[in-house]
C-alpha cells in the first residue's frame, strides 16, 4: 500500500543502491578478491593487464573504496604528514610536488597547516593522531632533541633547514651560497653599500645572514643589516628604517620574496625608484617573485627537486629498510629580474633616491 507522499511522487520512494564491493569486481573479472585488493593497494605483483581489467570494471560498476574501512583493516596507512605555513607560497608551492611525488610511489598526503592557533607541536601530534608513516617538515624551527625524539617514533624529512646529526633525514639547499650569489651578482652591477634585511632568529634565517657577512667580507664591503622576519610587514618596516638614515644602500637583500615585495610597496609608495634608486632582491623564487608586475630578482631552491628527494627518503625509510639519516643539500641558483640594476650614481647635495 502506497503513503500519500508515494502518491503524490508517481511511484514507489526508490530503494538506495546497494554499494559495490570488492568481491563484485573480482567476480565480474574472474579473480580472486585479495588479486583485486593488491591493485587498488598499488602492491606489486598484478600484471599490467589484470590491472587494467580490474580498474575498468570498477570504473564500470562505479566502485568507491572504502579509505576509513581499509585504514582500519590495514597495518599500514601509507599516508605522509607534511606541516607547512599555508601563509607561505613557497611552502604552497613545495606541497604541491610532494604531493605529486607521494602519489607516485602509492602515497596519500595529509596536510598539517601552520597557523597563528595551531603552533608546530600541536601540527605535529595532529598528523601522527591520524596514523601517517612519516612526516615531512617544511621550514621547521623544533628544536634538534625534539626532532630526534619524533624521529624515534616515525621517519622524519626536515626540508629547508640545516640539522646536526642525528636521527631524522635533511633535505635544503645551501642558503649561505644562495644569498652569496646575489652579493656576487650586486657587486658586478657596481653596488657597495648592500643592506640585508634578515628573516629573524631561526636557523634558516642565521644560515642567510651569515652568507651575507660572508660574501660580503669577501669584497672587502661594509655590513648593514636591519633586523626583520619572514613577513611583508617586516618589509614595510624596514623601508621606513632605511627612510629615516642619511643615506639609503644602493641595494637590499631580503631573507625571503614576501619580505622583499614589503619592502618595495613601501619603497615606491615614497618615491623610490626600484631598481634606479635601490635594487632590491628576494629569496625561494616562489610565485609572487614570478608575477609580471613584481618581476623580483631571487634565489631559485630547487623546489620540485627538494620535494621529490624528500618523498625518496620517506620511501627509502618506510619501504626499503634503510635506517641511518642521510642529509641532502642542492645548489640553488640566482634568478635575475627587473628589481636589481646598475648602481645609481652618487647625488650631490641629497640623499640618494629621495628627491
Amino acid at each position: 500500500m502506497r503513503s500519500d507522499d508515494d502518491a503524490r511522487s508517481g511511484g514507489s520512494v526508490p530503494m538506495p543502491r546497494q554499494a559495490v564491493t570488492m568481491q563484485d569486481i573480482a567476480d565480474r573479472v574472474g579473480v580472486s578478491k585479495a588479486l583485486v585488493s593488491m591493485v587498488f593497494r598499488r602492491v606489486p605483483g598484478p600484471s599490467a593487464e589484470t590491472r587494467k581489467r580490474v580498474l575498468d570494471v570498477a570504473d564500470e560498476l562505479g566502485y568507491r573504496p572504502n579509505r576509513t574501512a581499509a585504514l582500519m583493516s590495514l597495518r599500514r596507512t601509507h599516508l605522509v604528514g607534511v606541516m607547512a605555513d599555508i601563509r607561505n607560497s613557497f611552502h604552497a608551492e613545495m606541497v604541491e610536488y610532494i604531493v605529486a611525488a607521494a602519489d607516485e610511489h602509492g602515497y596519500e598526503v595529509v596536510l598539517g597547516a601552520l597557523t597563528p592557533t595551531h603552533a608546530e607541536p600541536k601540527v605535529v601530534e595532529t598528523l601522527l593522531d591520524f596514523r601517517c608513516e612519516a612526516l615531512i617538515l617544511l621550514g621547521t624551527e623544533l628544536g634538534t632533541d625534539v626532532l630526534d625524539t619524533l624521529g624515534e617514533r616515525v621517519p622524519v624529512v626536515v626540508v629547508g633547514r640545516r640539522v646536526g646529526d642525528g636521527a631524522v633525514d635533511v633535505v635544503r639547499t645551501a642558503d649561505g651560497k644562495g644569498i652569496g650569489t646575489v652579493v656576487d651578482h650586486l657587486v658586478e652591477l657596481g653596488h657597495r653599500r648592500i643592506t640585508h634585511l634578515s628573516g629573524g632568529t631561526g636557523t634558516i634565517a642565521a644560515d642567510r645572514r651569515s652568507g651575507y657577512t660572508r660574501a660580503m667580507r669577501r669584497h672587502g664591503l661594509d655590513i648593514d643589516v636591519v633586523e626583520g622576519d619572514f613577513t611583508d610587514s617586516a618589509g614595510t618596516v624596514a623601508a621606513g628604517t632605511l627612510l629615516g638614515r642619511s643615506q639609503l644602500p644602493t641595494a637590499v637583500i631580503a631573507a625571503n620574496d614576501r619580505s622583499a615585495i614589503g619592502l618595495i610597496g613601501e619603497l615606491r609608495s615614497r618615491g623610490v625608484r626600484i631598481p634606479e634608486d635601490v635594487s632590491v632582491s628576494g629569496y625561494d623564487d616562489s610565485v609572487l617573485a614570478q608575477l609580471a608586475h613584481i618581476d623580483l630578482t631571487s634565489v631559485n631552491q630547487q623546489p620540485r627537486e627538494q620535494a621529490a628527494t624528500a618523498v625518496d627518503a620517506v620511501i627509502q625509510r618506510l619501504d626499503r629498510g634503510r635506517t641511518e639519516s642521510v642529509a641532502t643539500v642542492l645548489r640553488p641558483r640566482l634568478v635575475a629580474r627587473r628589481t636589481t640594476g646598475p648602481a645609481p650614481e652618487p647625488m650631490e647635495g641629497s640623499r640618494s633616491g629621495v628627491s
